[in-house]
């Protein structure tokens, strides 16, 4: 796979995962803790389907080791954290601490890889950084708790050290079951908060498509990357989620972003295309491992 194709692969997983916001729009019951239940449900079926067929008599062998649980806490951690601190904190509050995601994740690779983070990813980070802190910047301190955003702060730290665990571990483990293990830890933590269950047969439908389609499926895909692209690089081009989900919440769900977001998101959009354009190895093959 070249460095071109992982990136434009690592897009579309961008682009699945975005679909989160405009989805949950259009629940009509399941609140809160129950999205993440059923969602994180659905993903570990899925998951569980898919690595099946895949990995057949393996899948269970696979499913032991220090690596792959310790991947698979990262996974439940970002699966999980993010609803719980939307319950203690603004959107806003909870967008703005994630988006230091691609800063942590060139720190620990840098300290813990060794891998070396050009200048021109170091000024992406901090320009993808600086628009996102504008887009929800002006809501930033509308209300919340100290404690919502610290929850918040552990999905880009678990993101952090996932990717770089990632990247450690390389093609000599088999780490797409982290995955799996991850969705059944977040679906175990978050059903004794999600009770009692109030979604109906339409809000279970959308939340089967964001457990399929916007984790299961992206997130494998996530892993398999993980090979191919730099940790900080994954973590950068993870920036597009934000912009792209409120941009299919302006189309879809009626909801004006307001000129901040889109100065905030030109931003965003302008550091991701100039640290690819600026790549010396967009023609060449990608990495296999760190």
């Amino acid at each position: 796979m070249s460095h071109r194709s992982a990136v434009l692969l690592m897009l579309l997983v961008t682009l699945m995962w975005s679909s989160a916001g405009v989805v949950t729009r259009h629940l009509e019951a399941a609140r809160g803790f129950e999205i993440t239940f059923w969602r994180s449900g659905f993903n570990a079926l899925a998951l569980l389907l898919i690595l099946s067929v895949m990995r057949g008599r393996a899948l269970l062998p696979a499913l032991r080791g220090v690596a792959v649980w310790a991947s698979g806490l990262c996974w439940a951690v970002m699966f999980t954290a993010f609803m719980v601190a939307l319950s203690l904190t603004t959107v806003a509050n909870v967008l703005v601490t994630m988006s230091l995601g691609p800063l942590l994740t060139a720190l620990f690779a840098r300290a813990f890889l060794r891998q070396h983070v050009p200048r021109r990813t170091w000024a992406a980070i901090v320009v993808a950084g600086i628009g996102i802190a504008w887009m929800f910047g002006q809501q930033a301190g509308s209300g919340g708790s100290l404690v919502g955003v610290l929850v918040a702060l552990g999905v880009p730290l678990a993101a952090a050290s996932n990717w770089c665990l990632l990247q450690k571990v390389g093609s000599r483990g088999d780490m797409l079951p982290a995955v799996l293990i991850g969705a059944l830890l977040s679906m175990s933590a978050t059903l004794p908060l999600a009770w009692p269950l109030q979604a109906g047969t339409h809000d279970l439908g959308l939340l089967a498509f964001l457990g399929v389609f916007q984790l299961a499926v992206p997130c494998l895909l996530a892993v398999r990357l993980a090979r191919q692209l730099p940790s900080h690089e994954i973590a950068l081009l993870g920036q597009a989620e934000t912009l792209l989900g409120v941009l299919w919440a302006w189309l879809f769900a009626g909801e004006h972003p307001g000129s901040a977001a889109l100065i905030g998101g030109s931003l965003v959009l302008a550091a991701l295309i100039a640290n690819e354009a600026m790549s010396p190895s967009n023609d060449k093959p990608a990495l296999q491992n760190a």
